[in-house]
């Protein structure tokens, strides 16, 4: 193919996960890139549902057609304590994977400055003047790239960050016996056997008779298949059931590190979402992150001097993260205690403002002070003299 066949984009988003659909679809809210010649391209036709965001939420946002479960109460346990949490303000939503790719579709399907091609990127090329981008059956150039393929070589073939995994299997079971409470999610349980790592049980609720219950762990390895599916197993039968039927199976592995991912951001070139850093780092959500960054990166593209390296910057939140890392790199085993002492007395609206980074220094002071001091004071002094 010669280069006058070569189609020109001002924008190619190579990967259309979460980060890039709500970059897309706010692009196309604001009104303001009808203009501009945008190309989606990902190897998935996001026609499944793959995955299931949650976040916590005090009003209503865009998302808010897709939200298909809220909850007002949350549990958090230990194998010493039960302790109801109730978050309003806040209220923890639940939104199906394929209800947002649907969504989103839908909205820009109707826009004919935007395309979204079925195809497998296997190469990035940035010039002086432009972005190549090469896929298995096509060559395509942009102006400015976007890129949310996640390359788990950059962070992992390094020391100076640690890097765990959320690493997790869910059913979504149908119970005979009614044993749920379908108006309270369970965040945390970690009464499970811990095997000197961070492992909970995660419950979301739909009705009393069914519910995604999810064992997860944060830890550096990756178990076999059946280890996480024996665990469910036995977590059902604790709560009473003997008689289930599994109607859908989910299963994922979220990196969690503070490794600069924004430092490969060049002239051109810019990662988004888990390629961009836009996970939390110390707890794996992505969702309420990626909802923040996706409207402050459509902000930020109305810019007439657009600088993509101007992009990112870094909170004291980053380093908070990158604290609770390191413990739990070094002592997995310290998890529940470290996440029991801040839930057993701690205020759960503050704990989840902070986690949204929306705390003031006096909050975070607060929700800090609950945390075992020892294991932070040893990290502090790690990470400083490192």
């Amino acid at each position: 193919m010669n280069s006058s066949q070569i189609k020109h984009f001002d924008y190619i988003f190579t990967g259309t996960g979460l980060a890039a659909l709500m970059t897309i679809y706010k692009m196309v809210l604001s009104g303001e890139f009808s203009n501009k010649s945008i190309l989606l391209l990902d190897k998935d036709i996001k026609k499944t549902n793959d995955r299931t965001w949650c976040f916590w939420e005090k009003e209503d946002s865009v998302w808010n057609s897709v939200i298909s479960k809220k909850w007002d109460l949350a549990l958090f346990a230990n194998e010493n304590f039960n302790r109801d949490l109730t978050i309003k303000p806040y209220s923890y939503c639940k939104i199906k994977g394929l209800d947002f790719y649907d969504f989103v579709f839908e909205t820009i399907s109707k826009e004919t400055n935007i395309t979204f091609l079925n195809e497998k990127v296997t190469d990035i090329n940035e010039l002086e003047t432009h972005v190549f981008v090469g896929t298995e059956e096509n060559r395509y150039t942009c102006n400015y790239l976007f890129n949310s393929i996640y390359a788990k070589a950059f962070a992992e073939s390094q020391n100076k960050y640690p890097v765990l995994q959320q690493h997790f299997i869910g059913w979504f079971v149908k119970t005979e016996a009614a044993v749920f409470d379908s108006e309270k999610v369970t965040f945390m349980d970690f009464s499970v056997v811990q095997k000197e790592n961070t492992r909970f049980m995660y419950v979301l609720p739909t009705s009393e008779t069914e519910a995604l219950v999810e064992y997860t762990l944060f830890s550096g390895n990756l178990l076999p298949k059946e280890e996480y599916e024996n665990e469910i197993q036995i977590y059902l039968e604790k709560l009473g059931v003997n008689q289930f039927e599994i109607l859908e199976n989910e299963q994922g592995s979220i990196p969690m590190t503070c490794y600069p991912f924004w430092k490969k951001n060049t002239k051109r070139v810019l990662n988004i979402g888990t390629a961009g850093g836009w996970t939390k780092a110390s707890t794996g959500y992505t969702f309420k992150n990626s909802d923040k960054k996706s409207s402050e990166l459509v902000s930020f593209l109305q810019n007439e001097n657009l600088k993509m390296k101007a992009f990112h910057k870094k909170s004291r939140f980053w380093f908070y993260d990158l604290l609770l890392l390191d413990i739990l790199y070094r002592h997995n085993e310290l998890g529940s205690s470290i996440f029991s002492s801040l839930f057993k007395k701690g205020n759960p609206n503050l704990i989840l403002k902070f986690l949204d980074e929306e705390t003031n220094l006096f909050e975070d002071f607060q929700v800090i002070m609950k945390c075992p001091k020892v294991p932070f004071i040893k990290a502090l002094f790690r990470v400083i003299f490192k």
